[in-house]
């Protein structure tokens, strides 16, 4: 028996691929600007800043790669995501001074109109639903 088809850049997943790779694009600007001209001012934020944008583009590539590899990959990465922007966003207001510039998950992803925040837990959903998903004799 051949292993499902996990689509998860179909359909409405190519909506959730392209707003990964927004987020890619810019979490990498963000953090390649940070890391190259500020460096000394936070080196902690501007590190998880590279990471986030890492961890993005690893999310959008495996989401639009699709299958039970790319969804595996995807829900790692999206785990690591979510841990890092609900961790970061609460440090973020607990030790401010260790995010004196606002980085792609400080204060919730709230330079991002919170998407950060949001989106873990949308693409969960999202690889969860295609998963669970009936296939079609035919697929």
């Amino acid at each position: 028996m051949a292993p499902p088809d996990v689509r998860t850049g179909a359909g409405p997943g190519r909506v959730v691929v392209a707003v990964y790779a927004v987020l890619a694009l810019a979490a990498t600007g963000r953090s390649v600007l940070q890391l190259t001209q500020y460096f000394d001012r936070a080196p902690l934020a501007y590190v998880l800043s590279a990471l986030a944008a890492v961890i993005y583009i690893v999310a959008t590539l495996a989401l639009a790669k699709g299958g039970p590899t790319g969804a595996r990959i995807a829900t790692g990465a999206i785990l690591v995501e979510a841990i890092g922007v609900l961790s970061v966003g609460t440090l973020s207001y607990l030790v401010p001074e260790l995010f004196p510039d606002k980085t792609v998950w400080s204060h919730y992803g709230s330079g991002y109109g919170y998407a950060p925040l949001v989106l873990p837990f949308v693409g969960l959903w999202w690889i969860r639903r295609v998963r669970m998903a009936p296939r079609s004799a035919g697929e």
